[in-house]
């Protein structure tokens, strides 16, 4: 009879131990949650930012609006805790405030060509703070810059914008249209015409995704660019002598000058 109580007893405990454990994590995560939203109350000069949760209804269709590498779309993926979509630069402060102050890392996303997917996951807790509200560009030919360069404006749309002012100004970045000039820029991305970021401040250069700053904006300097474009294809097969083609191509390009850092469609496969 002692022992059927004692059975019991441990059974019930058991029971409890993880009836407790059960819920006592969803109550952590919903008071963290809430902890988290008044602290960006708090310091923000500016009404709340755009906020998703994982229970949030468009939570994985904002998550996955930018994510090139579809490995990083299944489930095993860790997801933010949180993903905001500021529109104003005290916003963004007020994320980088609290995320320190809770102990949660912060990703920081542009244009989603970043195919390890560091721009959106993490092997930690973390904030994910998407920049898709900034996208503004003010062409100046006149001093061949180009101002107020926001980091989610994609390569194609600057492309588009310059080439409406002036057709012999060009911005040297890459051949997708849809890389976001945020994480091209900081990252020390090259492009056609010739590498990008040599002169470019190493903090800068450093200061996206992960690193140690949210980058908001920038002032480039337009490079002069042909009204004339040549393009040419050829197929050929090793066997119809590609791999000298290929190695002539890379020596005229490199003796010209045309392409410092040849880019990867310029290359065998």
């Amino acid at each position: 009879m002692e022992s059927s109580s004692s059975s019991s007893f441990v059974i019930l405990s058991a029971f409890i131990i993880s009836f407790f454990l059960l819920t006592s994590s969803p109550l952590k995560a919903l008071a963290q949650q809430d902890n988290f939203l008044q602290c960006i109350a708090s310091h923000s000069n500016q009404s709340m930012p755009q906020l998703y949760v994982p229970k949030s209804p468009s939570f994985l269709s904002v998550l996955q609006s930018s994510i090139y590498n579809l490995r990083f779309t299944s489930p095993a993926t860790p997801k933010p805790l949180f993903i905001i979509t500021p529109n104003h630069e005290s916003q963004i402060r007020a994320v980088v405030v609290c995320s320190k102050k809770h102990g949660l890392k912060i990703t920081v996303r542009s244009g989603g060509h970043d195919f390890e997917g560091l721009s959106y996951r993490a092997n930690v807790p973390f904030v994910l703070i998407d920049l898709v509200n900034f996208r503004t560009i003010d062409v100046n030919i006149k001093d061949n810059s180009v101002h107020g360069f926001k980091p989610a404006q994609h390569s194609g749309e600057v492309y588009y914008r310059i080439a409406e002012k002036s057709p012999v100004h060009g911005f040297p970045a890459g051949a997708c249209p849809t890389v976001g000039v945020g994480g091209h820029i900081s990252g020390g991305g090259f492009g056609l015409m010739k590498t990008m970021g040599e002169d470019l401040f190493w903090a800068i250069r450093g200061g996206g995704v992960t690193s140690f700053g949210v980058l908001l904006a920038w002032k480039i300097r337009l490079v002069p660019a042909s009204p004339i474009i040549l393009v040419s294809t050829m197929a050929k097969t090793l066997e119809q002598g590609a791999t000298e083609l290929v190695h002539k191509w890379q020596s005229i390009v490199a003796s010209y000058g045309v392409l410092t850092n040849s880019p990867s469609h310029f290359m065998s496969a």
